[in-house]
């Protein structure tokens, strides 16, 4: 699967991505939104280059995007192709992810689901 992150990356804005979040996350899973926020999170860094910022805008602008390779309205289905995608971003980026970027990712996401066990996240953090 190859997403061409440029041409999603016209879709993010910080707006878009909570209100798309607000919306789906219980649909779309503690996984997939840990995802999310740690791609936000390292957006948000001083240090990270322009290339991996437009690569982290254009996966975050995928994930926006209601249309994309499976329709997000699919049942069951809906976000497969948003989790690869973004997990594809996530591999390019994982050395700008530090221990900062990750607390705050799982502090927002257990704000947002109450408590998470760190074996629900392994699977995205094995990767990092």
């Amino acid at each position: 699967m190859k997403i061409d992150y440029e041409k999603y990356s016209m879709k993010y804005t910080d707006k878009e991505l909570f209100e798309k979040l607000k919306r789906f996350a219980a649909k779309a899973g503690k996984k997939l939104v840990y995802v999310v926020l740690l791609l936000y999170y390292t957006l948000q860094k001083d240090n990270v280059p322009k290339k991996v910022k437009a690569v982290i805008i254009g996966a975050l602008g995928y994930f926006i995007t209601p249309f994309d390779a499976i329709a997000d309205l699919i049942p069951f289905m809906g976000y497969t192709d948003d989790f690869g995608a973004l997990m594809m971003a996530l591999a390019v980026i994982s050395i700008y992810i530090d221990q900062e970027v990750k607390h705050k990712a799982k502090f927002r996401l257990e704000s947002w689901f109450g408590e998470v066990d760190d074996s629900e996240l392994e699977e995205v953090n094995a990767k990092l």
